[in-house]
């Protein structure tokens, strides 16, 4: 067993494809083959199920993919600690971060500080919803990933608190309000987001005993903004993912705070502290210097 066939046998379960797995690491599909088949024959186990062009896990193969993971990363720590001995500041760092929140108002400058401390370090950014995020991080796929905290179920670090803020038409007798009474929601036409704070705007919902007419579903902060200002219906968002360019676009939309105001806490999040690498090390240390304003 080598840390290049764990690699490749991680690469063909993510992917589902030999070919696939093999254009990513540069190298053939026989030989991507051979390294599963080696590690199958070394093991005598049935990794996958090739059936008809399609590649799936098998019971063993799903519990040893978690495993490999851990092994993998493992020894990329090792080499970058003692790259870091060297005083060698080089290896990859991959993020995780959800909707417009993380993406647009925490990311950017975030990446463009830690580039300039730590050019030789190669990052990769996943996008999902915060749901996506922490699951990647539970399977390893990123080191380190923005989350909606409290979590208990990973090590977390506090950034900055946000809150929920209303979308609302102009033409609605509500926007002549300073604030919207979320009870008043259910007298509205409602556009849900799909993106990253859909879980929590169905919990604030769901808190209040508020069942809203859903109109439409969407996943695109700027097709939920285009909406509202046709005059569609309400829209709950983040309020970091609003900025004031993004209003000025849609003069028919209305932005208001919710009564009762409701916070939520950014932060990061990573599987265990304890085997960080010193490439989140130093990425959790920047966010906190940069964001990370004590309630």
């Amino acid at each position: 067993m080598t840390l290049t066939q764990l690699e490749i046998f991680i690469l063909v379960a993510e992917y589902q494809s030999f070919t696939a797995a093999a254009k990513e690491l540069g190298i053939t599909q026989s030989a991507a083959s051979h390294a599963v088949k080696s590690l199958e024959k070394d093991w005598d186990v049935h990794l996958l199920i090739r059936e008809q062009h399609q590649i799936e896990l098998t019971h063993i193969g799903r519990q040893l993919l978690s495993h490999a993971k851990e092994m993998l990363n493992t020894a990329q720590i090792m080499q970058q600690e003692i790259n870091a001995s060297h005083g060698i500041q080089q290896g990859t760092l991959r993020i995780g971060s959800f909707g417009a929140s993380s993406s647009i108002h925490l990311l950017p400058e975030l990446l463009n500080a830690y580039r300039q401390r730590y050019p030789n370090i190669e990052i990769f950014v996943e996008e999902g919803t915060d749901h996506d995020v922490s699951q990647w991080i539970h399977e390893r796929q990123v080191d380190i990933g923005f989350a909606v905290l409290p979590r208990t179920d990973l090590d977390t670090y506090p950034l900055l608190q946000d809150i929920f803020i209303a979308l609302i038409p102009k033409s609605y007798p509500v926007a002549q309000q300073s604030a919207l009474n979320i009870q008043d929601l259910q007298d509205y036409p409602f556009i849900m987001t799909k993106a990253g704070s859909q879980t929590h705007v169905e919990r604030l919902l769901k808190q209040y005993q508020i069942q809203p007419k859903i109109m439409y579903q969407m996943s695109q902060l700027l097709t939920i903004l285009n909406m509202v200002n046709l005059q569609e219906g309400i829209a709950i968002v983040a309020d970091m993912s609003m900025t004031a360019d993004l209003l000025q676009l849609h003069p028919n939309v209305i932005k208001r705070p919710l009564l009762p105001n409701t916070q939520r806490q950014i932060g990061l999040a990573i599987k265990d502290a304890n085997s960080a690498s010193p490439a989140v090390k130093a990425f959790i240390q920047l966010a906190q210097q940069m964001f990370y304003f004590p309630q």
